[in-house]
């Protein structure tokens, strides 16, 4: 930490009283949205006892995020972006109060309450997911974007690891009521934050153009950027087939036969490797060569895989989760770098919804395919197969954009267009 204060940059970029302002609402909604999400699941099992119910949390959360991220990318680009900040956060505030209610009634209203309130949330996900990026880019000089974007990349993957072991502390102090209570606080905190932050311009658009004409104008630009849309495929397919984390209870009691407490340590191992190597990127951040360290992130993350669905001992299979890890946390700093610095303002909220979308896509398809690749071909096979895919998807990316290859994210007046 000493040596990240004596950085210039990264002084520089912590003394902007509204980046910090940033940082603390990054921290406290994402702290309560892993706690909403864990306290959610785990009284909605205690009512029904049924795996498929929790199943369907995802997806009831999932369709509306994905299905509005197109409209709320146009509407952040032809809006006042802190606003709809301010409007999505009370939604959550709203609906975290909803659920401590509903925590008071128990069981006799039935589950469709908590499910309509998860859809809601959901909904404000459409909105909020393309607008904060793009709300992130207008709080924070251009020339100090590389800094903040690891800093925020790096806070929420501190808050993503600690949410739900907050969540099943506050549940078993508190109880679901509590629990809900202190996230409604804490969503509170982060609505203040925005609050504090001063109106920023709207992005100029043409008036009375139609909203698919605005989607496609947002789809043309990325297709039409190698570094884009190239940054995008790689995430979406070595996540679709390189991710493992839906199998690791499979590995844990099956493969390794280490049981629950070995399945704790696999599944906290990949955010170790992640969260160190984002602390790191606060002070190094990508810059010159960010096209190839991405391109080498991705292949890592592939070699990786393969080590793990080959490994039978648990060192190594740790081993190999930790640096899977960490050079997934490289491949998210240069893409939130490069979302943030390779689109103009006024498209920034489209280009950030598919990119939203990208992303929802390889969680919600990976975990599938996961499953249905291990039913096939076996669960260890499936995984460093899936691991052999990811080189190839890297190999045939690096050939088809040169553009992605010769990236260079310090070249900050070249990319204000």
């Amino acid at each position: 930490m000493l040596a990240l204060a004596r950085d210039p940059a990264t002084r520089a970029v912590l003394q902007l009283p509204e980046f910090r302002a940033m940082l603390l609402a990054t921290l406290c909604s994402t702290l309560a949205g892993r706690a909403v999400a864990l306290t959610v699941a785990y009284q909605l099992y205690q009512l029904t006892k049924n795996p498929l119910t929790l199943g369907l949390l995802g997806l009831v959360e999932a369709i509306p995020a994905l299905s509005l991220a197109l409209f709320g990318g146009v509407v952040a680009d032809r809006s006042d972006r802190r606003r709809i900040l301010l409007t999505t956060t009370t939604v959550e505030v709203g609906c975290a109060l909803l659920f401590a209610g509903y925590a008071l009634l128990g069981a006799g209203v039935g589950v469709w309450p908590i499910l309509a309130l998860v859809f809601c949330l959901g909904l404000a996900r459409g909105f909020s997911d393309p607008a904060l990026p793009a709300f992130e880019a207008q709080v924070v000089p251009r020339e100090l974007l590389l800094r903040a974007s690891a800093w925020q990349a790096s806070v929420w993957q501190a808050a993503a690891i600690a949410g739900p072991a907050l969540g099943g502390v506050l549940y078993a102090a508190l109880g679901a009521r509590g629990s809900y209570l202190f996230a409604a606080a804490l969503f509170g905190v982060a609505l203040g934050c925005v609050a504090f932050i001063r109106p920023k311009p709207r992005p100029q658009f043409v008036p009375g153009e139609p909203v698919w004409q605005s989607i496609k104008e947002g789809l043309a630009f990325v297709l039409r950027r190698q570094v884009l849309v190239g940054s995008m495929a790689l995430d979406l397919f070595s996540v679709l087939f390189g991710g493992a984390v839906a199998l690791l209870p499979v590995f844990a009691s099956d493969i390794l036969r280490v049981g629950p407490t070995g399945l704790g340590v696999l599944v906290a191992a990949p955010s170790v490797g992640a969260l160190a190597v984002m602390l790191y990127a606060t002070s190094r951040p990508p810059g010159k060569n960010a096209g190839r360290t991405l391109l080498g992130a991705v292949a890592g993350f592939g070699v990786c895989m393969v080590v793990f669905g080959l490994s039978r001992n648990l060192v190594l299979s740790v081993a190999a989760l930790v640096f899977a890890g960490l050079f997934d946390g490289i491949s998210m700093v240069v893409r939130r770098a490069t979302l943030r610095l390779k689109a103009p303002d006024h498209l920034r909220g489209r280009v950030s919804a598919v990119s939203s979308m990208f992303i929802g896509a390889s969680n919600e398809l990976g975990a599938f395919e996961s499953g249905v690749a291990a039913s096939l071909l076996g669960t260890a096979r499936s995984v460093w197969l899936g691991g052999l895919v990811t080189l190839l998807v890297v190999g045939v990316t690096a050939f088809l954009a040169p553009e992605l290859r010769a990236m260079d994210l310090t070249d900050v007046e070249g990319d204000a267009g």
